[in-house]
C-alpha cells in the first residue's frame, strides 16, 4: 500500500501542461486500465470481506451499509461493488480480465446477472456451457462498447429463459430518490404493467380534474404537479400508517427570525428528509401548516420531561432529530423515520428523557448498544462511537 500510495504521489507532481495530446491519451490510457486492476482488488477484498462478515466489527449489518457509511459512497454503487464481487466466483474468465485491466466494474456489473443461483440452475438444467459463454462475453467487453455488452447479455439471458415464468410483480418494481444540493429530488424506477397503470389512472384523474383554462404546463409537468398532489391528499386525510409512533407529515425547520424576515433568505430552512430551503420557500409551506414553537433553551418550551416518562414525546422528538438529523451510529446516518429515540443514560436506571440524555439511533444499532456498543456525545457535540471492547469506530475522514 506504501508503493501504491508513492506511485500515485509521483502521478500527481507530473506536469500535464508540459503533455501534448499523444501523451495525454497514452497516459488515460494506461491510468484507466490500472484503475480497473485497483478496481479488481477493491471488488476482490469486498468479497473476503462479505464471506467473514467483517462489517460486524463496526456494528454494521453487511458491507453494502459499510460501503455507504465508511467509504461514502451511494446505496447502487455499493449494492453493485458486493453484487461484482459474488459473481466473480463464478465468472473466471472474466475475473481474470478485470485483474488484468481489460475490463471495467461497469461491465462487470453487466455480465454478473448471468451467474446468479436461478440462472446458473437453469443454464444446467439446460446443458449450457457457461465457461465458454463467460470467456465470450469477456472477449466481447474487452473489444465492444458498452451498449454492445448489454445486448450480447440479453440476448443471452432471453435465450436462457425465451418464455420465463409469470414474475412476480413486485420483484421487478424499483424507486430511487436522488436529492439534489438545492433539495430537488430526483425520481428514478420501474413498475410492472399493472403497477404502473395504477399509478398513471390515479396520476390522469388528478391531471384531468386540474386543466384550468389557459393552463400552459407541459404534460410532464402536469403529471409532476399530479403526484406531488396525490402526497398531499394522502398526508392530508391522515390515513397513512403512523412514523415512529408520529403521524407522516411534511417538517419544515426555521429560525424565527428567518420566518419574520421578508427578505429570501436563501438556505434558511430545512425539512425533515434533510433538503434545504430558502426562508420564502418555508414561509409558503407556513401559509397553511401548523407552526409548532420549538426552543432548546430554558427559557422556551422545556424540553426535559424529567423522570415523569420513558416514551419520548412527540415535541423532545422533534428536537432530538433537529439536533441529530439521522442515526449517530458512526457509518449509519439512517435517516430520521427510521430512528428510535435512546436514552442515554437508561430510564430504568435513572436517566431522563430530556434532550441531553438522548440519541437518534436506527433500529438495528438502538440494538447494538444495548449489546455492548455505545454512543457518546461529549462537549464538542460529535458523536462517537465504541466498540464493546471500548475501541472507537473512526469514518476516514478520506474513504
Amino acid at each position: 500500500m506504501g508503493e501504491l500510495s508513492s506511485t500515485l504521489d509521483s502521478l500527481a507532481a507530473d506536469d500535464l501542461h508540459a503533455m501534448f495530446g499523444p501523451q495525454l491519451l497514452g497516459r488515460l490510457g494506461e491510468l484507466l486500465r490500472q484503475q480497473n486492476r485497483l478496481a479488481a482488488e477493491i471488488t476482490r477484498t469486498v468479497r473476503e470481506c462479505d464471506l467473514t462478515g467483517a462489517a460486524e466489527h463496526d456494528g454494521l449489518t453487511s458491507m453494502q451499509s459499510w460501503l455507504r457509511g465508511h467509504a461514502r459512497v451511494s446505496r447502487g454503487a455499493a449494492a453493485r461493488l458486493v453484487g461484482n464481487g459474488r459473481a466473480l466466483e463464478h465468472l473466471p474468465a472474466v475475473a481474470g480480465a478485470f485483474a488484468d485491466g481489460a475490463v471495467t466494474a461497469e461491465q462487470v456489473a453487466v455480465i454478473a446477472p448471468i451467474a446468479t443461483d436461478e440462472r446458473l440452475a437453469a443454464a444446467a438444467a439446460q446443458d449450457v456451457d457457461v465457461a465458454a459463454i463467460e470467456s465470450s462475453l469477456a472477449a466481447v467487453a474487452a473489444v465492444a462498447p458498452h451498449d454492445k455488452l448489454k445486448d450480447v447479455v440479453q440476448v443471452y439471458l432471453a435465450g436462457l429463459d425465451p418464455d420465463g415464468p409469470e414474475p412476480d410483480p413486485t420483484e421487478g418494481r424499483s424507486l430511487t430518490l436522488s436529492r439534489h444540493a438545492d433539495g430537488c429530488l430526483s425520481l428514478r424506477g420501474q413498475l410492472d404493467p399493472v403497477g404502473g397503470e395504477k399509478l398513471q389512472a390515479a396520476l390522469e384523474s388528478i391531471v384531468q380534474a386540474t386543466r384550468p383554462k389557459g393552463d400552459t404546463r407541459t404534460r410532464a409537468q402536469q403529471q409532476a404537479d399530479a403526484l406531488v398532489q396525490l402526497a398531499d391528499n394522502a398526508l392530508a386525510a391522515g390515513q397513512l400508517p403512523i412514523c415512529r409512533t408520529v403521524k407522516p407529515q411534511l417538517i419544515v425547520t426555521i429560525g424565527l427570525e428567518d420566518l419574520l424576515d421578508p427578505s429570501s433568505g436563501p438556505g434558511a430552512a430545512t425539512t425533515g428528509f434533510d433538503a434545504t430551503l430558502s426562508a420564502a420557500r418555508a414561509r409558503w409551506v407556513a401559509c397553511d401548516a401548523t407552526v409548532t414553537r420549538l426552543v432548546l433553551d430554558p427559557d422556551g418550551q422545556p424540553l426535559d420531561v424529567g423522570r415523569s416518562k420513558r416514551v419520548v414525546p412527540p415535541h423532545l422528538r422533534r428536537a432530538v432529530e433537529q439536533r441529530d438529523r439521522g442515526c449517530v451510529f458512526a457509518g449509519c446516518g439512517a435517516p430520521t423515520h427510521w430512528c428510535d429515540v435512546h436514552h442515554l443514560l437508561e430510564w430504568i436506571v435513572g436517566g431522563e428523557t430530556s434532550l441531553a440524555n438522548s440519541a437518534l439511533l436506527c433500529e438495528r444499532h438502538h440494538t447494538k448498544v444495548h449489546h455492548g456498543f455505545r454512543v457518546d456525545r461529549p462537549p464538542d457535540g460529535r458523536w462517537r462511537t465504541y466498540r464493546p471492547d471500548g475501541t472507537e469506530i473512526a469514518v476516514p475522514a478520506v474513504p
